[in-house]
């Protein structure tokens, strides 16, 4: 048996993994990072549209501040989020642009003087500030009040992911390839490192940490249409909820992207709407200003997808043989424009539609796009109940996002949960009471189950297939656990995911071979992707309300006296069939800004009993503190920075705002 032996093991080789393995690594520990695929090819290149960070630059963007980026944030959460962590979030990513500039992301800059963009469907003619030129630019995301996004044309995570990649190289950070992570050692609520098998030679080894960090992305290949890549399914989360310690929060949260192109589902970015792109039906009607006057095209995701869906089912969608969709326009926006901030864009429809996009319109409809939900940690990326393992990025139920993420708060996520949790994981690595203290025996004991597992596969002589499991899979969660849910449909695919787990554990294989074997690792892989599948089934069963991008046609209502809580899922034993449930209220009278109405459609919903107390209470705060900071108000309302490591709790420098 191998075991590798290393101070901080990183499960996820994107941009989360490899900002936090960064952070430890200059913190003076040993870190090493397992990938499936080689770094510069996960799935964090796919990010288009831009990452989100008040730098206020653009004359558009003045006035922000981490104030308003703290507010869309969330409401943009539907009040789900953990308003500490997001207060953290927005105060360090500003901080995680500049040093990714300094890195070599090639961000797209301000140019001084004229410039035409579109707005509502209009040319305007904007005004750069000379102060402002060669500054990094912002463009206009759903749900901002201001525009916010910054972007390298529509390449922003590819750009992202190469900088960092090289920098994880210059910190001579070693990336095991092609190696993947199938369960976690653990003992005593303590995690030691992980199993891991190599995929070229079905080779199983160990790998023990002081700390273990899962950074492997979401899980979107639970669904049948999804923008995620065909590595994106959950793996890492699953083998967290399979320890029957470590908990998963809030996986019912399912964001839906508004255009993914038809009907493949490849993702074609919000930058497009945010450059004045358009939203049209079968008869050319733009009809998203019938829906949302005020924010039209750039509501949030959930919004514009559920109203997508909605004109669809009038009948409003445009036929074709693989179904029904609408038309993305951004032909206004003009070839120059296309080619030099949409090139990718461009390039996907050249190549899956076989169209022009600065001639034709795209043929889009919401896709599965992004896990809310995920491993359940504390503000510092720590699991609440498995000391030692540590999660960021989409893996993770950090909490920022609550119950829908705005456009641009992932990528920024990644970088900037890495930077916060690489630090947290490195402040754990240095106590010596968290070094690993235990036997060989244990570890041994840990590989030989998973080889077993993998030997019952390969040997047994099961009856089922694991790819026509995985296929009834996808089509029971894109059918019954989507865009719009209800409980009948819920019940019913809490049912047949029951069934088709069960029928999981009879998996027989035609091609028995240990090594290079893609029908064993799917085998394996469905068997903790339906346990995935069931907790945001089961969660969202159980869930009687409508909050972000969690819809219940049976309950249409936001509903904070019952519903202001997480979902927390757990396994606690190998042979159930379904998660515990238990719920982790949110603390209404520590927030800074209390639930009130997000902004889009009729102002239904219920108040929590606390609401109105402390609405009255942060009014009265206001009220005595007219004349003093915005820093000082904001620190008597709700004191986060202490959260923060200390390099990171500097204030962030702007045009309008210099510091002293």
């Amino acid at each position: 048996m191998k075991i590798v032996y290393t101070d901080v093991l990183v499960i996820g080789g994107g941009l989360a993994g490899l900002r936090a393995a960064i952070g430890a690594k200059r913190r003076g520990h040993d870190v090493v990072i397992l990938s499936l695929v080689p770094p510069k090819r996960s799935h964090s290149a796919a990010a288009q549209g831009g990452m989100q960070a008040s730098l206020g630059n653009v004359v558009k963007g003045q006035g922000d501040n981490e104030d308003v980026h703290f507010e869309d944030t969330v409401r943009g959460s539907d009040w789900g989020a953990d308003q500490r962590v997001v207060r953290m979030f927005v105060d360090t990513a500003p901080k995680a642009v500049r040093e990714l500039a300094a890195w070599g992301v090639p961000w797209s800059r301000v140019a001084r003087g004229d410039r035409q963009v579109v707005i509502n469907g209009q040319k305007v003619t904007l005004t750069e500030r000379d102060e402002a030129h060669g500054l990094v630019a912002q463009r206009d995301f759903g749900g901002t009040k201001k525009w916010r996004t910054c972007y390298v044309s529509d390449g922003t995570g590819h750009a992202m992911l190469f900088a960092v990649s090289d920098r994880a190289i210059a910190e001579s950070i070693p990336v095991h390839e092609r190696m993947e992570a199938i369960a976690l050692i653990h003992e005593g609520g303590r995690c030691y490192g992980a199993v891991v098998r190599n995929l070229i030679t079905g080779e199983l080894s160990a790998y023990v940490a002081k700390a273990t960090t899962i950074a492997s992305g979401g899980a979107g290949r639970l669904y049948r249409v999804t923008t995620n890549a065909v590595i994106c399914e959950g793996i890492g989360t699953a083998i967290a909820l399979e320890t029957g310690v470590a908990t998963l929060g809030n996986m019912e949260a399912v964001q839906f992207h508004p255009t993914g192109i038809f009907p493949a589902g490849i993702l074609v970015t919000e930058g497009c709407r945010g450059d004045g792109g358009l939203l049209k039906d079968v008869d050319g009607h733009r009809f998203m200003p019938d829906y949302e006057p005020e924010k039209k095209e750039l509501a949030s995701r959930d919004v514009v997808s559920r109203r997508m869906e909605t004109h669809i089912r009038k009948g409003k969608g445009v036929p074709s043989r693989f179904g029904d969709h609408l038309w993305l326009d951004i032909t206004q926006l003009g070839r120059a424009h296309i080619e030099k901030n949409l090139r990718e864009v461009k390039e996907i429809c050249e190549s899956f539609l076989g169209i022009d996009p600065a001639e034709q319109p795209i043929a889009v409809r919401p896709a599965q796009h992004y896990t809310m939900g995920g491993i359940r940690t504390d503000h510092t990326g720590q699991s609440r109940t498995l000391r030692g393992l540590f999660a960021a990025g989409e893996a993770a139920c950090w909490d920022m996002h609550g119950f829908n993420r705005l456009g641009g708060n992932s990528v920024a996520e990644t970088v900037v949960a890495g930077m916060i949790v690489g630090d947290f994981v490195a402040d754990f690595c240095d106590r010596a009471d968290n070094d690993v203290r235990i036997p060989t025996g244990l570890v041994r004991e840990f590989v030989a189950a998973e080889q077993a597992k993998l030997d019952w596969l390969v040997q047994g002589n099961g009856t089922e297939d694991a790819s026509a499991l995985r296929a009834a899979m996808q089509e029971v969660m894109t059918a019954k656990v989507g865009i719009f849910r209800t409980g009948v449909e819920l019940d019913a695919a809490v049912m047949e995911l029951q069934s088709l787990l069960e029928r999981s554990h009879r998996i027989g294989l035609k091609r028995r071979a240990a090594g290079a074997n893609p029908e064993l690792v799917t085998a394996y892989r469905v068997q903790k992707m339906l346990k995935l599948a069931l907790c945001v089934a089961y969660g969202a069963s159980r869930r009687t309300e409508s909050r972000g991008a969690h819809f219940r046609e049976d309950f249409p209502r936001r509903d904070d006296a019952q519903w202001l809580k997480r979902t927390i899922a757990s396994w606690k034993h190998a042979a159930d069939m379904l998660p515990t449930l238990d719920y982790e209220p949110l603390d209404v009278k520590a927030m800074e800004l209390p639930p009130g109405w997000r902004g889009y459609g009729a102002r239904d919903y219920v108040d929590h009993p606390d609401t109105a107390a402390r609405t009255a209470e942060v009014a009265a705060v206001r009220e005595r503190m007219q004349g003093r900071s915005r820093f000082e108000l904001q620190e008597t309302l709700m004191p986060y920075r202490q959260l923060l490591p200390d390099a990171l709790r500097g204030r962030n420098e702007r045009i309008d705002e210099p510091l002293a």
